[in-house]
């Protein structure tokens, strides 16, 4: 009788292939989940689990009125998987070729090569990140993966997966960890654009390439271009700040980075439901500085006016309340535009500097004010007392001096007419006085020879040698500002003693911390680094100083009307092949105002401007004085400058002991 199909043979032939089947999976899994287990553990950990890296976004730096100076906006880096490009996609290459402004052969390169040579990589440390997370840094690509094995990391050859970025926008193509067949890399990313808006993005993504993947980053912004450049700083490509207010305040400004981790799948796509942990990020604090930009942007208007007409080496201003310590603009020519500071040429790089706090001058005349306030505060000269200008040598401490030469042909001057008229005898017969110890400590009081705590920039102490390093002219020479290096802050400093009733102050660029909700973090105030002279000297050498600015002073040409301005005239010879010259000076004036109750100091200083000045000298009172006058009769309304009971001319120069 026929047993049909199913025969016993044929049964135990399907049996046997099922039972192979069967065994054969059986035996895959176990060497997969038990035997080979380990291995492929950390495959997977290195190809689908993934350190992600959210970024937070810096701290704005905005001027004392709430203006913004420096701020972060957000932008979108936009990539491509090659290896999962479609035939559809290359068809919307022209469109996305039109949006991106990206030329359209450019774009198919990216999108076709697959393949790439394989890098070298190296584990950093993450500082910040859950602890056995690793940085890979390729070249200048820097990603973080999930915790391995350091001794696997940096095994010769070992690519890591694609992850979030850390500083992104400073790579192109991201590897697969593992080669194909051939030994080849496969690329797994390539940047098409590193500053897409949101809103280019959204348009770009509605193209509907399933190959393109996106990253949010912030990019650091400067609204207006170059204004207040050297105070503030900039950061760089890869979000690493330089110089200035973005340097020093780092600490504040760049908040903290938050994290989550997840896994991706082989497209590199995020799996949202496999997030396990997430720590959010936490914005930068807004610095406030104590600029004011209507301030800062009338200074740098008036340095522009300097370049147009004298053609100077460099120039700065600087603008301060005498009451506080404050700066309200400092600037310098030349300067740079922040947004593109990467634009500077190599051989021009000096301008990026801030000449008023890194570059040392002899302040010339303007020094003076330091010798004639020791000796009205040792008790030694008033303003009435006479000296001999008109000799040429005299005798101090067994030897004979010869004094410097004068402008003018002077005879007894008052110490009034000393400062009145810059008498550089009358200067030196005053320091004299004093002797080589006290005016040498004289001149450290008012803030020479020593950095001041100025927080950016690189700030120089400068040159001032003790008297056992002097020779037989120096206490001649450095009253009227020679033999003597300053920057162009400390010469703001000292003349600002005398405007704050003898202290002298810490200068201050940051007035306020405040976190992301605006709540005070901290404050800076008024610092007083120490007291130079007295109040009373300090409004006697205020009084003095006010002949500067009349006819029978050096600089009419700073007088405000209305209001007494206190300054000082300073035309310092620049030496030349080791020898001072006649044709190469530095011109400056520095004084404030009103004389009676200083509300601000403002300071000119312009370097080598001689070949466009008058007369082919650029003298302090032709080339900085009337600068000087033009920034205070523009402050007046600014900063709502009042005149304190003014005193009258005649009676100032009859106070002053001027009768010429």
């Amino acid at each position: 009788m026929s047993k049909g199909f199913a025969s016993s043979y044929r049964i135990v032939i399907l049996g046997a292939g099922l039972f192979a089947c069967f065994g054969g999976v059986a035996v895959r899994l176990v060497w997969l989940h038990v035997i080979d287990r380990e291995a492929l553990v950390k495959t997977i950990a290195r190809t689908r689990q993934q350190m992600i890296v959210e970024q937070a976004k810096r701290g704005d730096i905005r001027d004392r009125n709430g203006a913004i100076l420096a701020t972060s906006h957000s932008r979108i880096v936009l990539g491509v998987d090659p290896t999962v490009v479609r035939p559809a996609d290359l068809k919307e290459l022209p469109k996305l070729a039109a949006m991106m402004g990206v030329p359209e052969k450019e774009l198919r390169r990216l999108f076709l090569t697959k393949y790439g040579e394989p890098m070298a990589v190296r584990p950093v440390v993450a500082a910040g990140l859950p602890e056995g997370a690793v940085v890979f840094k390729r070249d200048n690509l820097a990603r973080v993966g999930a915790p391995v094995d350091p001794l696997v990391a940096e095994a010769p050859g070992v690519a890591r997966p694609s992850a979030a970025v850390v500083g992104a926008g400073d790579f192109d193509q991201d590897f697969d960890p593992v080669p194909d067949e051939e030994g080849r890399r496969v690329i797994r990313w390539a940047k098409i654009s590193e500053g897409v808006s949101e809103e280019l993005a959204a348009m770009v993504l509605k193209l509907g390439l399933k190959c393109l993947t996106t990253e949010r980053v912030f990019r650091r912004v400067y609204p207006n271009n170059q204004l207040a450049a050297h105070v503030l700083g900039y950061v760089n490509r890869q979000q690493e700040p330089a110089a200035g207010v973005e340097s020093y305040a780092d600490f504040y400004l760049r908040g903290q980075n938050g994290w989550r981790v997840g896994e991706r799948d082989g497209r590199n796509r995020e799996l949202a439901q496999f997030n396990t942990r997430k720590v959010p990020p936490s914005d930068g604090y807004t610095v406030f500085l104590t600029i004011d930009t209507v301030v800062q942007d009338l200074v740098e208007q008036e340095l522009a006016q300097i370049a147009r007409k004298y053609e100077p080496l460099k120039a700065s201003i600087i603008v301060s309340d005498p009451r506080s310590g404050f700066i309200l603009g400092m600037a310098n020519y030349p300067s740079f535009n922040l947004n593109e500071y990467n634009s500077v040429p190599k051989e021009e790089t000096g301008r990026m500097r801030n000449v008023a706090i890194t570059d040392v001058y002899e302040p010339g005349s303007v020094f003076k004010i330091v010798a004639a306030a020791g000796a009205l505060e040792e008790k030694l000269a008033k303003a009435e007392t006479t000296f001999d200008c008109a000799i040429d040598r005299i005798e101090y401490n067994g030897r004979v001096r010869k004094l410097p030469r004068e402008d003018h042909n002077f005879g007894r001057l008052t110490v009034a007419e000393i400062i009145a008229h810059s008498s550089n005898r009358g200067a030196a017969q005053l320091a004299m006085a004093l002797g080589d110890d006290r005016f040498y400590n004289y001149v450290l009081a008012f803030g020479f020879g020593r950095r001041l705590g100025f927080p950016v920039g690189g700030e120089q102490a400068g040159t001032v040698h003790p008297p056992k390093r002097w020779d037989g002219l120096t206490i001649t020479r450095m009253p009227m500002g020679q033999s003597v290096a300053c920057t162009v802050l400390q010469m703001h400093q000292a003349m600002s003693v005398l405007a704050a009733d003898g202290v002298l102050l810490r200068p201050q660029i940051i007035r306020q911390i405040r976190d992301a909700s605006l709540d005070m973090v901290y404050r800076y105030d008024r610092d007083e680094i120490g007291r130079a002279v007295s109040a009373k000297t300090a409004q006697t050498m205020a009084r003095l100083l006010m002949a500067v600015a009349t006819k029978e002073g050096t600089a009419p040409e700073a007088a405000i009307a209305g209001f007494d301005v206190a300054g000082k005239t300073g035309t310092a010879q620049k030496y030349v092949d080791g020898k001072p010259s006649n044709r190469h000076h530095i011109a400056s004036f520095v004084g404030f105002f009103p004389a009676g109750r200083p509300q601000v100091v403002i300071s000119v200083i312009v370097d080598d401007a001689d070949h466009k000045a008058p007369g082919g000298v650029a003298y302090g009172s032709k080339v900085a004085a009337p600068s000087f006058k033009r920034i205070g009769e523009r402050l007046i309304p600014i900063l709502n400058i009042q005149a304190s009971g003014q005193v009258t001319r005649p009676t100032v120069l009859a106070q002053a002991g001027v009768s010429r």
